[in-house]
């Protein structure tokens, strides 16, 4: 895993480049999203999907219990909806935005020809294969790091994700009770964690989450940083 700072070469605007990027976005109609506001829901007819502009969401499932779990995180750069863009087609999870969010709204027919005319079938191929492993949960993917550095990982990731011109992008949006269940944690591990992370100086004081040290964060989640 690595720490990229520049959020501009990720995602599926970093295998389209910046000319096709800027003409998908072109081609969609502009949707804004409060955070916490639902993108997608799980179970609801597909056909559609969204370039995500800016902001950050998270893509979560419901289970039959009626607990959700974290899938993946996705912010500017990423297509949300994608697996179910068919108009047959179900959704099978659910988008909330974590941050004040914009996207850009593609039926599939103007995605195809987007595809077509931008002969990008090939990069929207190698996209969805590397989203095919976000179909179980985020805490599978960590089940073999200690809670220090599952917890360190998310934190990163999710800072990794932000806008960098946001004024607030090193706070992580989630309450502690969403980082345990995230990672299938108890409250009480994440609460020590977290404890032990602002008093060396990873993490700022007070009840938010804000990172202030990536660089240590990275070093306790096993990454790689790159400028």
């Amino acid at each position: 895993m690595h720490y990229q700072a520049d959020n501009s070469l990720r995602g599926f605007r970093g295998l389209l480049g910046e000319r096709r990027w800027a003409a998908l976005v072109e081609t969609g109609a502009l949707r804004s999203y409060r955070p916490g506001a639902f993108v997608l829901r799980q179970g609801e007819r597909g056909g559609s999907l969204f370039a995500v502009t800016s902001g950050r969401v998270k893509v979560l499932a419901n289970e039959r219990n009626g607990s959700e779990v974290l899938l993946s995180l996705r912010g500017s750069g990423d297509l949300v909806g994608e697996m179910a863009a068919k108009s047959d087609a179900r959704r099978t999870a659910t988008v909330q935005a974590l941050d004040h969010c914009t996207a850009r709204f593609l039926f599939r027919p103007a995605f195809d020809r987007f595809l077509l005319e931008q002969d990008a079938h090939a990069e929207f191929a190698d996209y969805l294969v590397a989203k095919l492993s976000e179909t179980v949960p985020y805490q599978i993917h960590q089940v073999h790091f200690s809670p220090r550095q599952r917890l360190a990982r998310l934190l990163l990731e999710v800072v990794r994700l932000a806008d960098p011109n946001h004024p607030d992008h090193r706070r992580v949006p989630f309450s502690q009770d969403g980082l345990a269940s995230a990672l299938g944690l108890a409250r009480s591990t994440v609460a020590e964690q977290l404890g032990v992370l602002r008093s060396d100086g990873v993490l700022g004081p007070g009840p938010r989450i804000v990172v202030v040290d990536v660089r240590a964060l990275a070093g306790l989640a096993g990454v790689i940083t790159r400028q």
